[in-house]
């Protein structure tokens, strides 16, 4: 049957008038136009605290949420989600239909342009699309096209999309950071990875690798001009040196906020905290190309002798605490999933690592150098030498640990996923499915009839359907025990409390399009 979505201007405007940021945090609406100095006479500049530094800036190369935070505030994606309601709506597209099931026809909105002065058009987005598809860009994030066949301008502000299956989860792809449009003509002239140009609120002024980024209004921005005039991304690598610049007024905004921090940051009368249940999904994951983390076994050993309770615990309320990899706040999250995940039980971790000689046994669990990352470890180090496993902690920076990673030089490791699809598919397809080992899939896991259940999930554009795979899939890495869920995000930020305006959605990602300071 021939489905039609269109949305009137005046319905669509009303819509997202409520809207700060959609997925991959872009903002999705407008509040009318903008002033230099906001309300009060504060002037209107912003610094946010990073205790990493990006990897790069172009939406197509990158896959880490360090990168996408400043990403988000340059490039734009064709829809988004509502941070309140996590409903997808458009954004830099106008409307779309599906006139079957394996044909996605989107309309774009009109008069809008690239930092370079170029047009945003479907040209754009075709080029775009089909540099993030093909293999030789290697872009880590393919993934989230792969179903697509070809990307067909019809014209000058209307794409097809035509898929090779039933593509489910294709609208939540869209509003991925890494879906992101990037000016074709910039990118043929120079490096987006480090001269980023996009259609979005913040324009790029420079980057100082290990020391900052800055971004400044722009003033021609399709939605009115924003209120910050200019916006500095401050590399700080310690958390504790952050804080103390949030106190001094040196910085005004920080997220990802640290448990044991907590108390210092409420005591704090200039600063206000922000906290709600997120997407996010931490976990420890087995290099799968290396024994004995291959091995049944030994991975049952090690869930059951890490006792997450007590990690949960210290997170002092910043984490949720569940055994599922698809969290509440995902679609796919089925409450009776919980209790197929192996659950704490020292007795069992010792009698399997004597039985299967694993008493002893060295490992070396790779780390990013981050407060939460590094917690875990310490905690899961503990844990596991009480069990009769020896694990090395081996820290290293945000950057050169996604390279490690992905090179597989380590033996078990903590990785998270911001989930900002917000859809269970997008969550268990590149981190598990084996299409993606090498790339997304940094655990290296590789099993057919798990793939084929991910496949099934995907392939379907019957949410009911959906949820079922996704069940049976999410139980089978349970079972299987590839990997231990160590919690899922509460997102926070701490902001100066001039700072009015921000908001975080549910994916840990934020706009500060709508942001000033009074």
């Amino acid at each position: 049957m021939k489905k039609k979505h269109f949305f009137s201007m005046l319905v669509f405007l009303f819509m997202i008038s409520a809207v700060l940021a959609g997925c991959g945090g872009k903002s999705a609406s407008n509040s009318g136009g903008s002033s230099s100095q906001g309300k009060g006479n504060a002037a209107q500049e912003l610094t946010y605290a990073t205790t990493s530094d990006v990897v790069g800036l172009s939406p197509i190369l990158t896959n880490d949420s360090v990168s996408a935070a400043v990403i988000n505030q340059i490039y734009e994606t064709l829809f988004v989600r509502d941070p309140k309601t996590m409903e997808i709506v458009p954004h830099l597209a106008e409307s779309y239909e599906t006139p079957d099931d394996k044909t996605w026809v989107i309309k774009l909105k009109k008069g809008i342009k690239f930092h370079d002065g170029t047009d945003f058009n479907a040209e754009a987005v075709k080029y775009t699309f089909d540099k993030l598809r093909d293999p030789k860009t290697a872009a880590p994030r393919a993934s989230l096209l792969e179903p697509v066949e070809s990307v067909e301008v019809k014209d000058d502000y209307t794409v097809v999309i035509k898929t090779k299956y039933p593509y489910g989860p294709m609208l939540a792809a869209l509003c991925h950071t890494n879906a992101a449009i990037v000016s074709p003509t910039a990118d043929q002239k120079q490096d987006l990875m480090k001269q980023p140009v996009g259609t979005g609120p913040f324009k790029f002024v420079e980057w100082v690798p290990g020391d900052h980024i800055t971004l400044e209004k722009n003033e021609q921005y399709w939605q009115g001009a924003p209120k910050l005039n200019k916006v500095t991304i401050k590399v700080v690598p310690e958390v504790t040196t952050a804080i103390s610049m949030l106190q001094t007024g040196d910085v005004q905004f920080i997220d990802n906020v640290p448990a044991e921090q907590l108390s210092r940051l409420q005591s704090m009368k200039n600063v206000d905290l922000i906290k709600k249940e997120g997407t996010p999904v931490y976990y420890l994951g087995f290099n799968m190309k290396k024994a004995p983390m291959n091995e049944l076994a030994f991975r049952q050993a090690v869930s059951y002798a890490i006792n997450k309770e007590e990690y949960v615990k210290q997170l002092k309320g910043l984490g949720i605490q569940s055994n599922s990899v698809i969290g509440p706040k995902v679609f796919g999250y089925n409450e009776a999933s919980e209790n197929v995940a192996y659950s704490y039980d020292p007795e069992k971790a010792k009698q399997l690592i004597k039985e299967n000689g694993y008493k002893g046994v060295k490992v070396k669990m790779l780390v990013a150098n981050t407060a939460n990352y590094m917690k875990m470890a310490e905690v899961v180090q503990a844990q596991l030498k009480e069990a009769g496993i020896n694990a090395e902690i081996e820290s290293m920076e945000w950057g050169t640990f996604l390279d490690a990673v992905k090179q597989g030089k380590y033996d078990l490791t903590f990785l998270g996923w911001a989930n900002s699809t917000a859809d269970g598919s997008e969550l268990l397809y590149p981190n598990f499915h084996s299409d993606n080992v090498g790339t997304s899939n940094r655990i290296f896991y590789s099993n057919p009839a798990f793939d084929k259940l991910v496949e099934e999930s995907r392939t379907n554009i019957d949410p009911e359907v959906r949820k079922q795979k996704l069940k049976e899939a999410n139980e089978f890495l349970l079972k299987d025990a590839a990997v231990v869920v160590m919690n899922h995000g509460v997102v926070t930020a701490a902001v100066d409390k001039s700072v009015k305006g921000l908001e975080i959605d549910p994916t840990g990602q934020w706009s500060l399009y709508h942001v000033y300071r009074e």
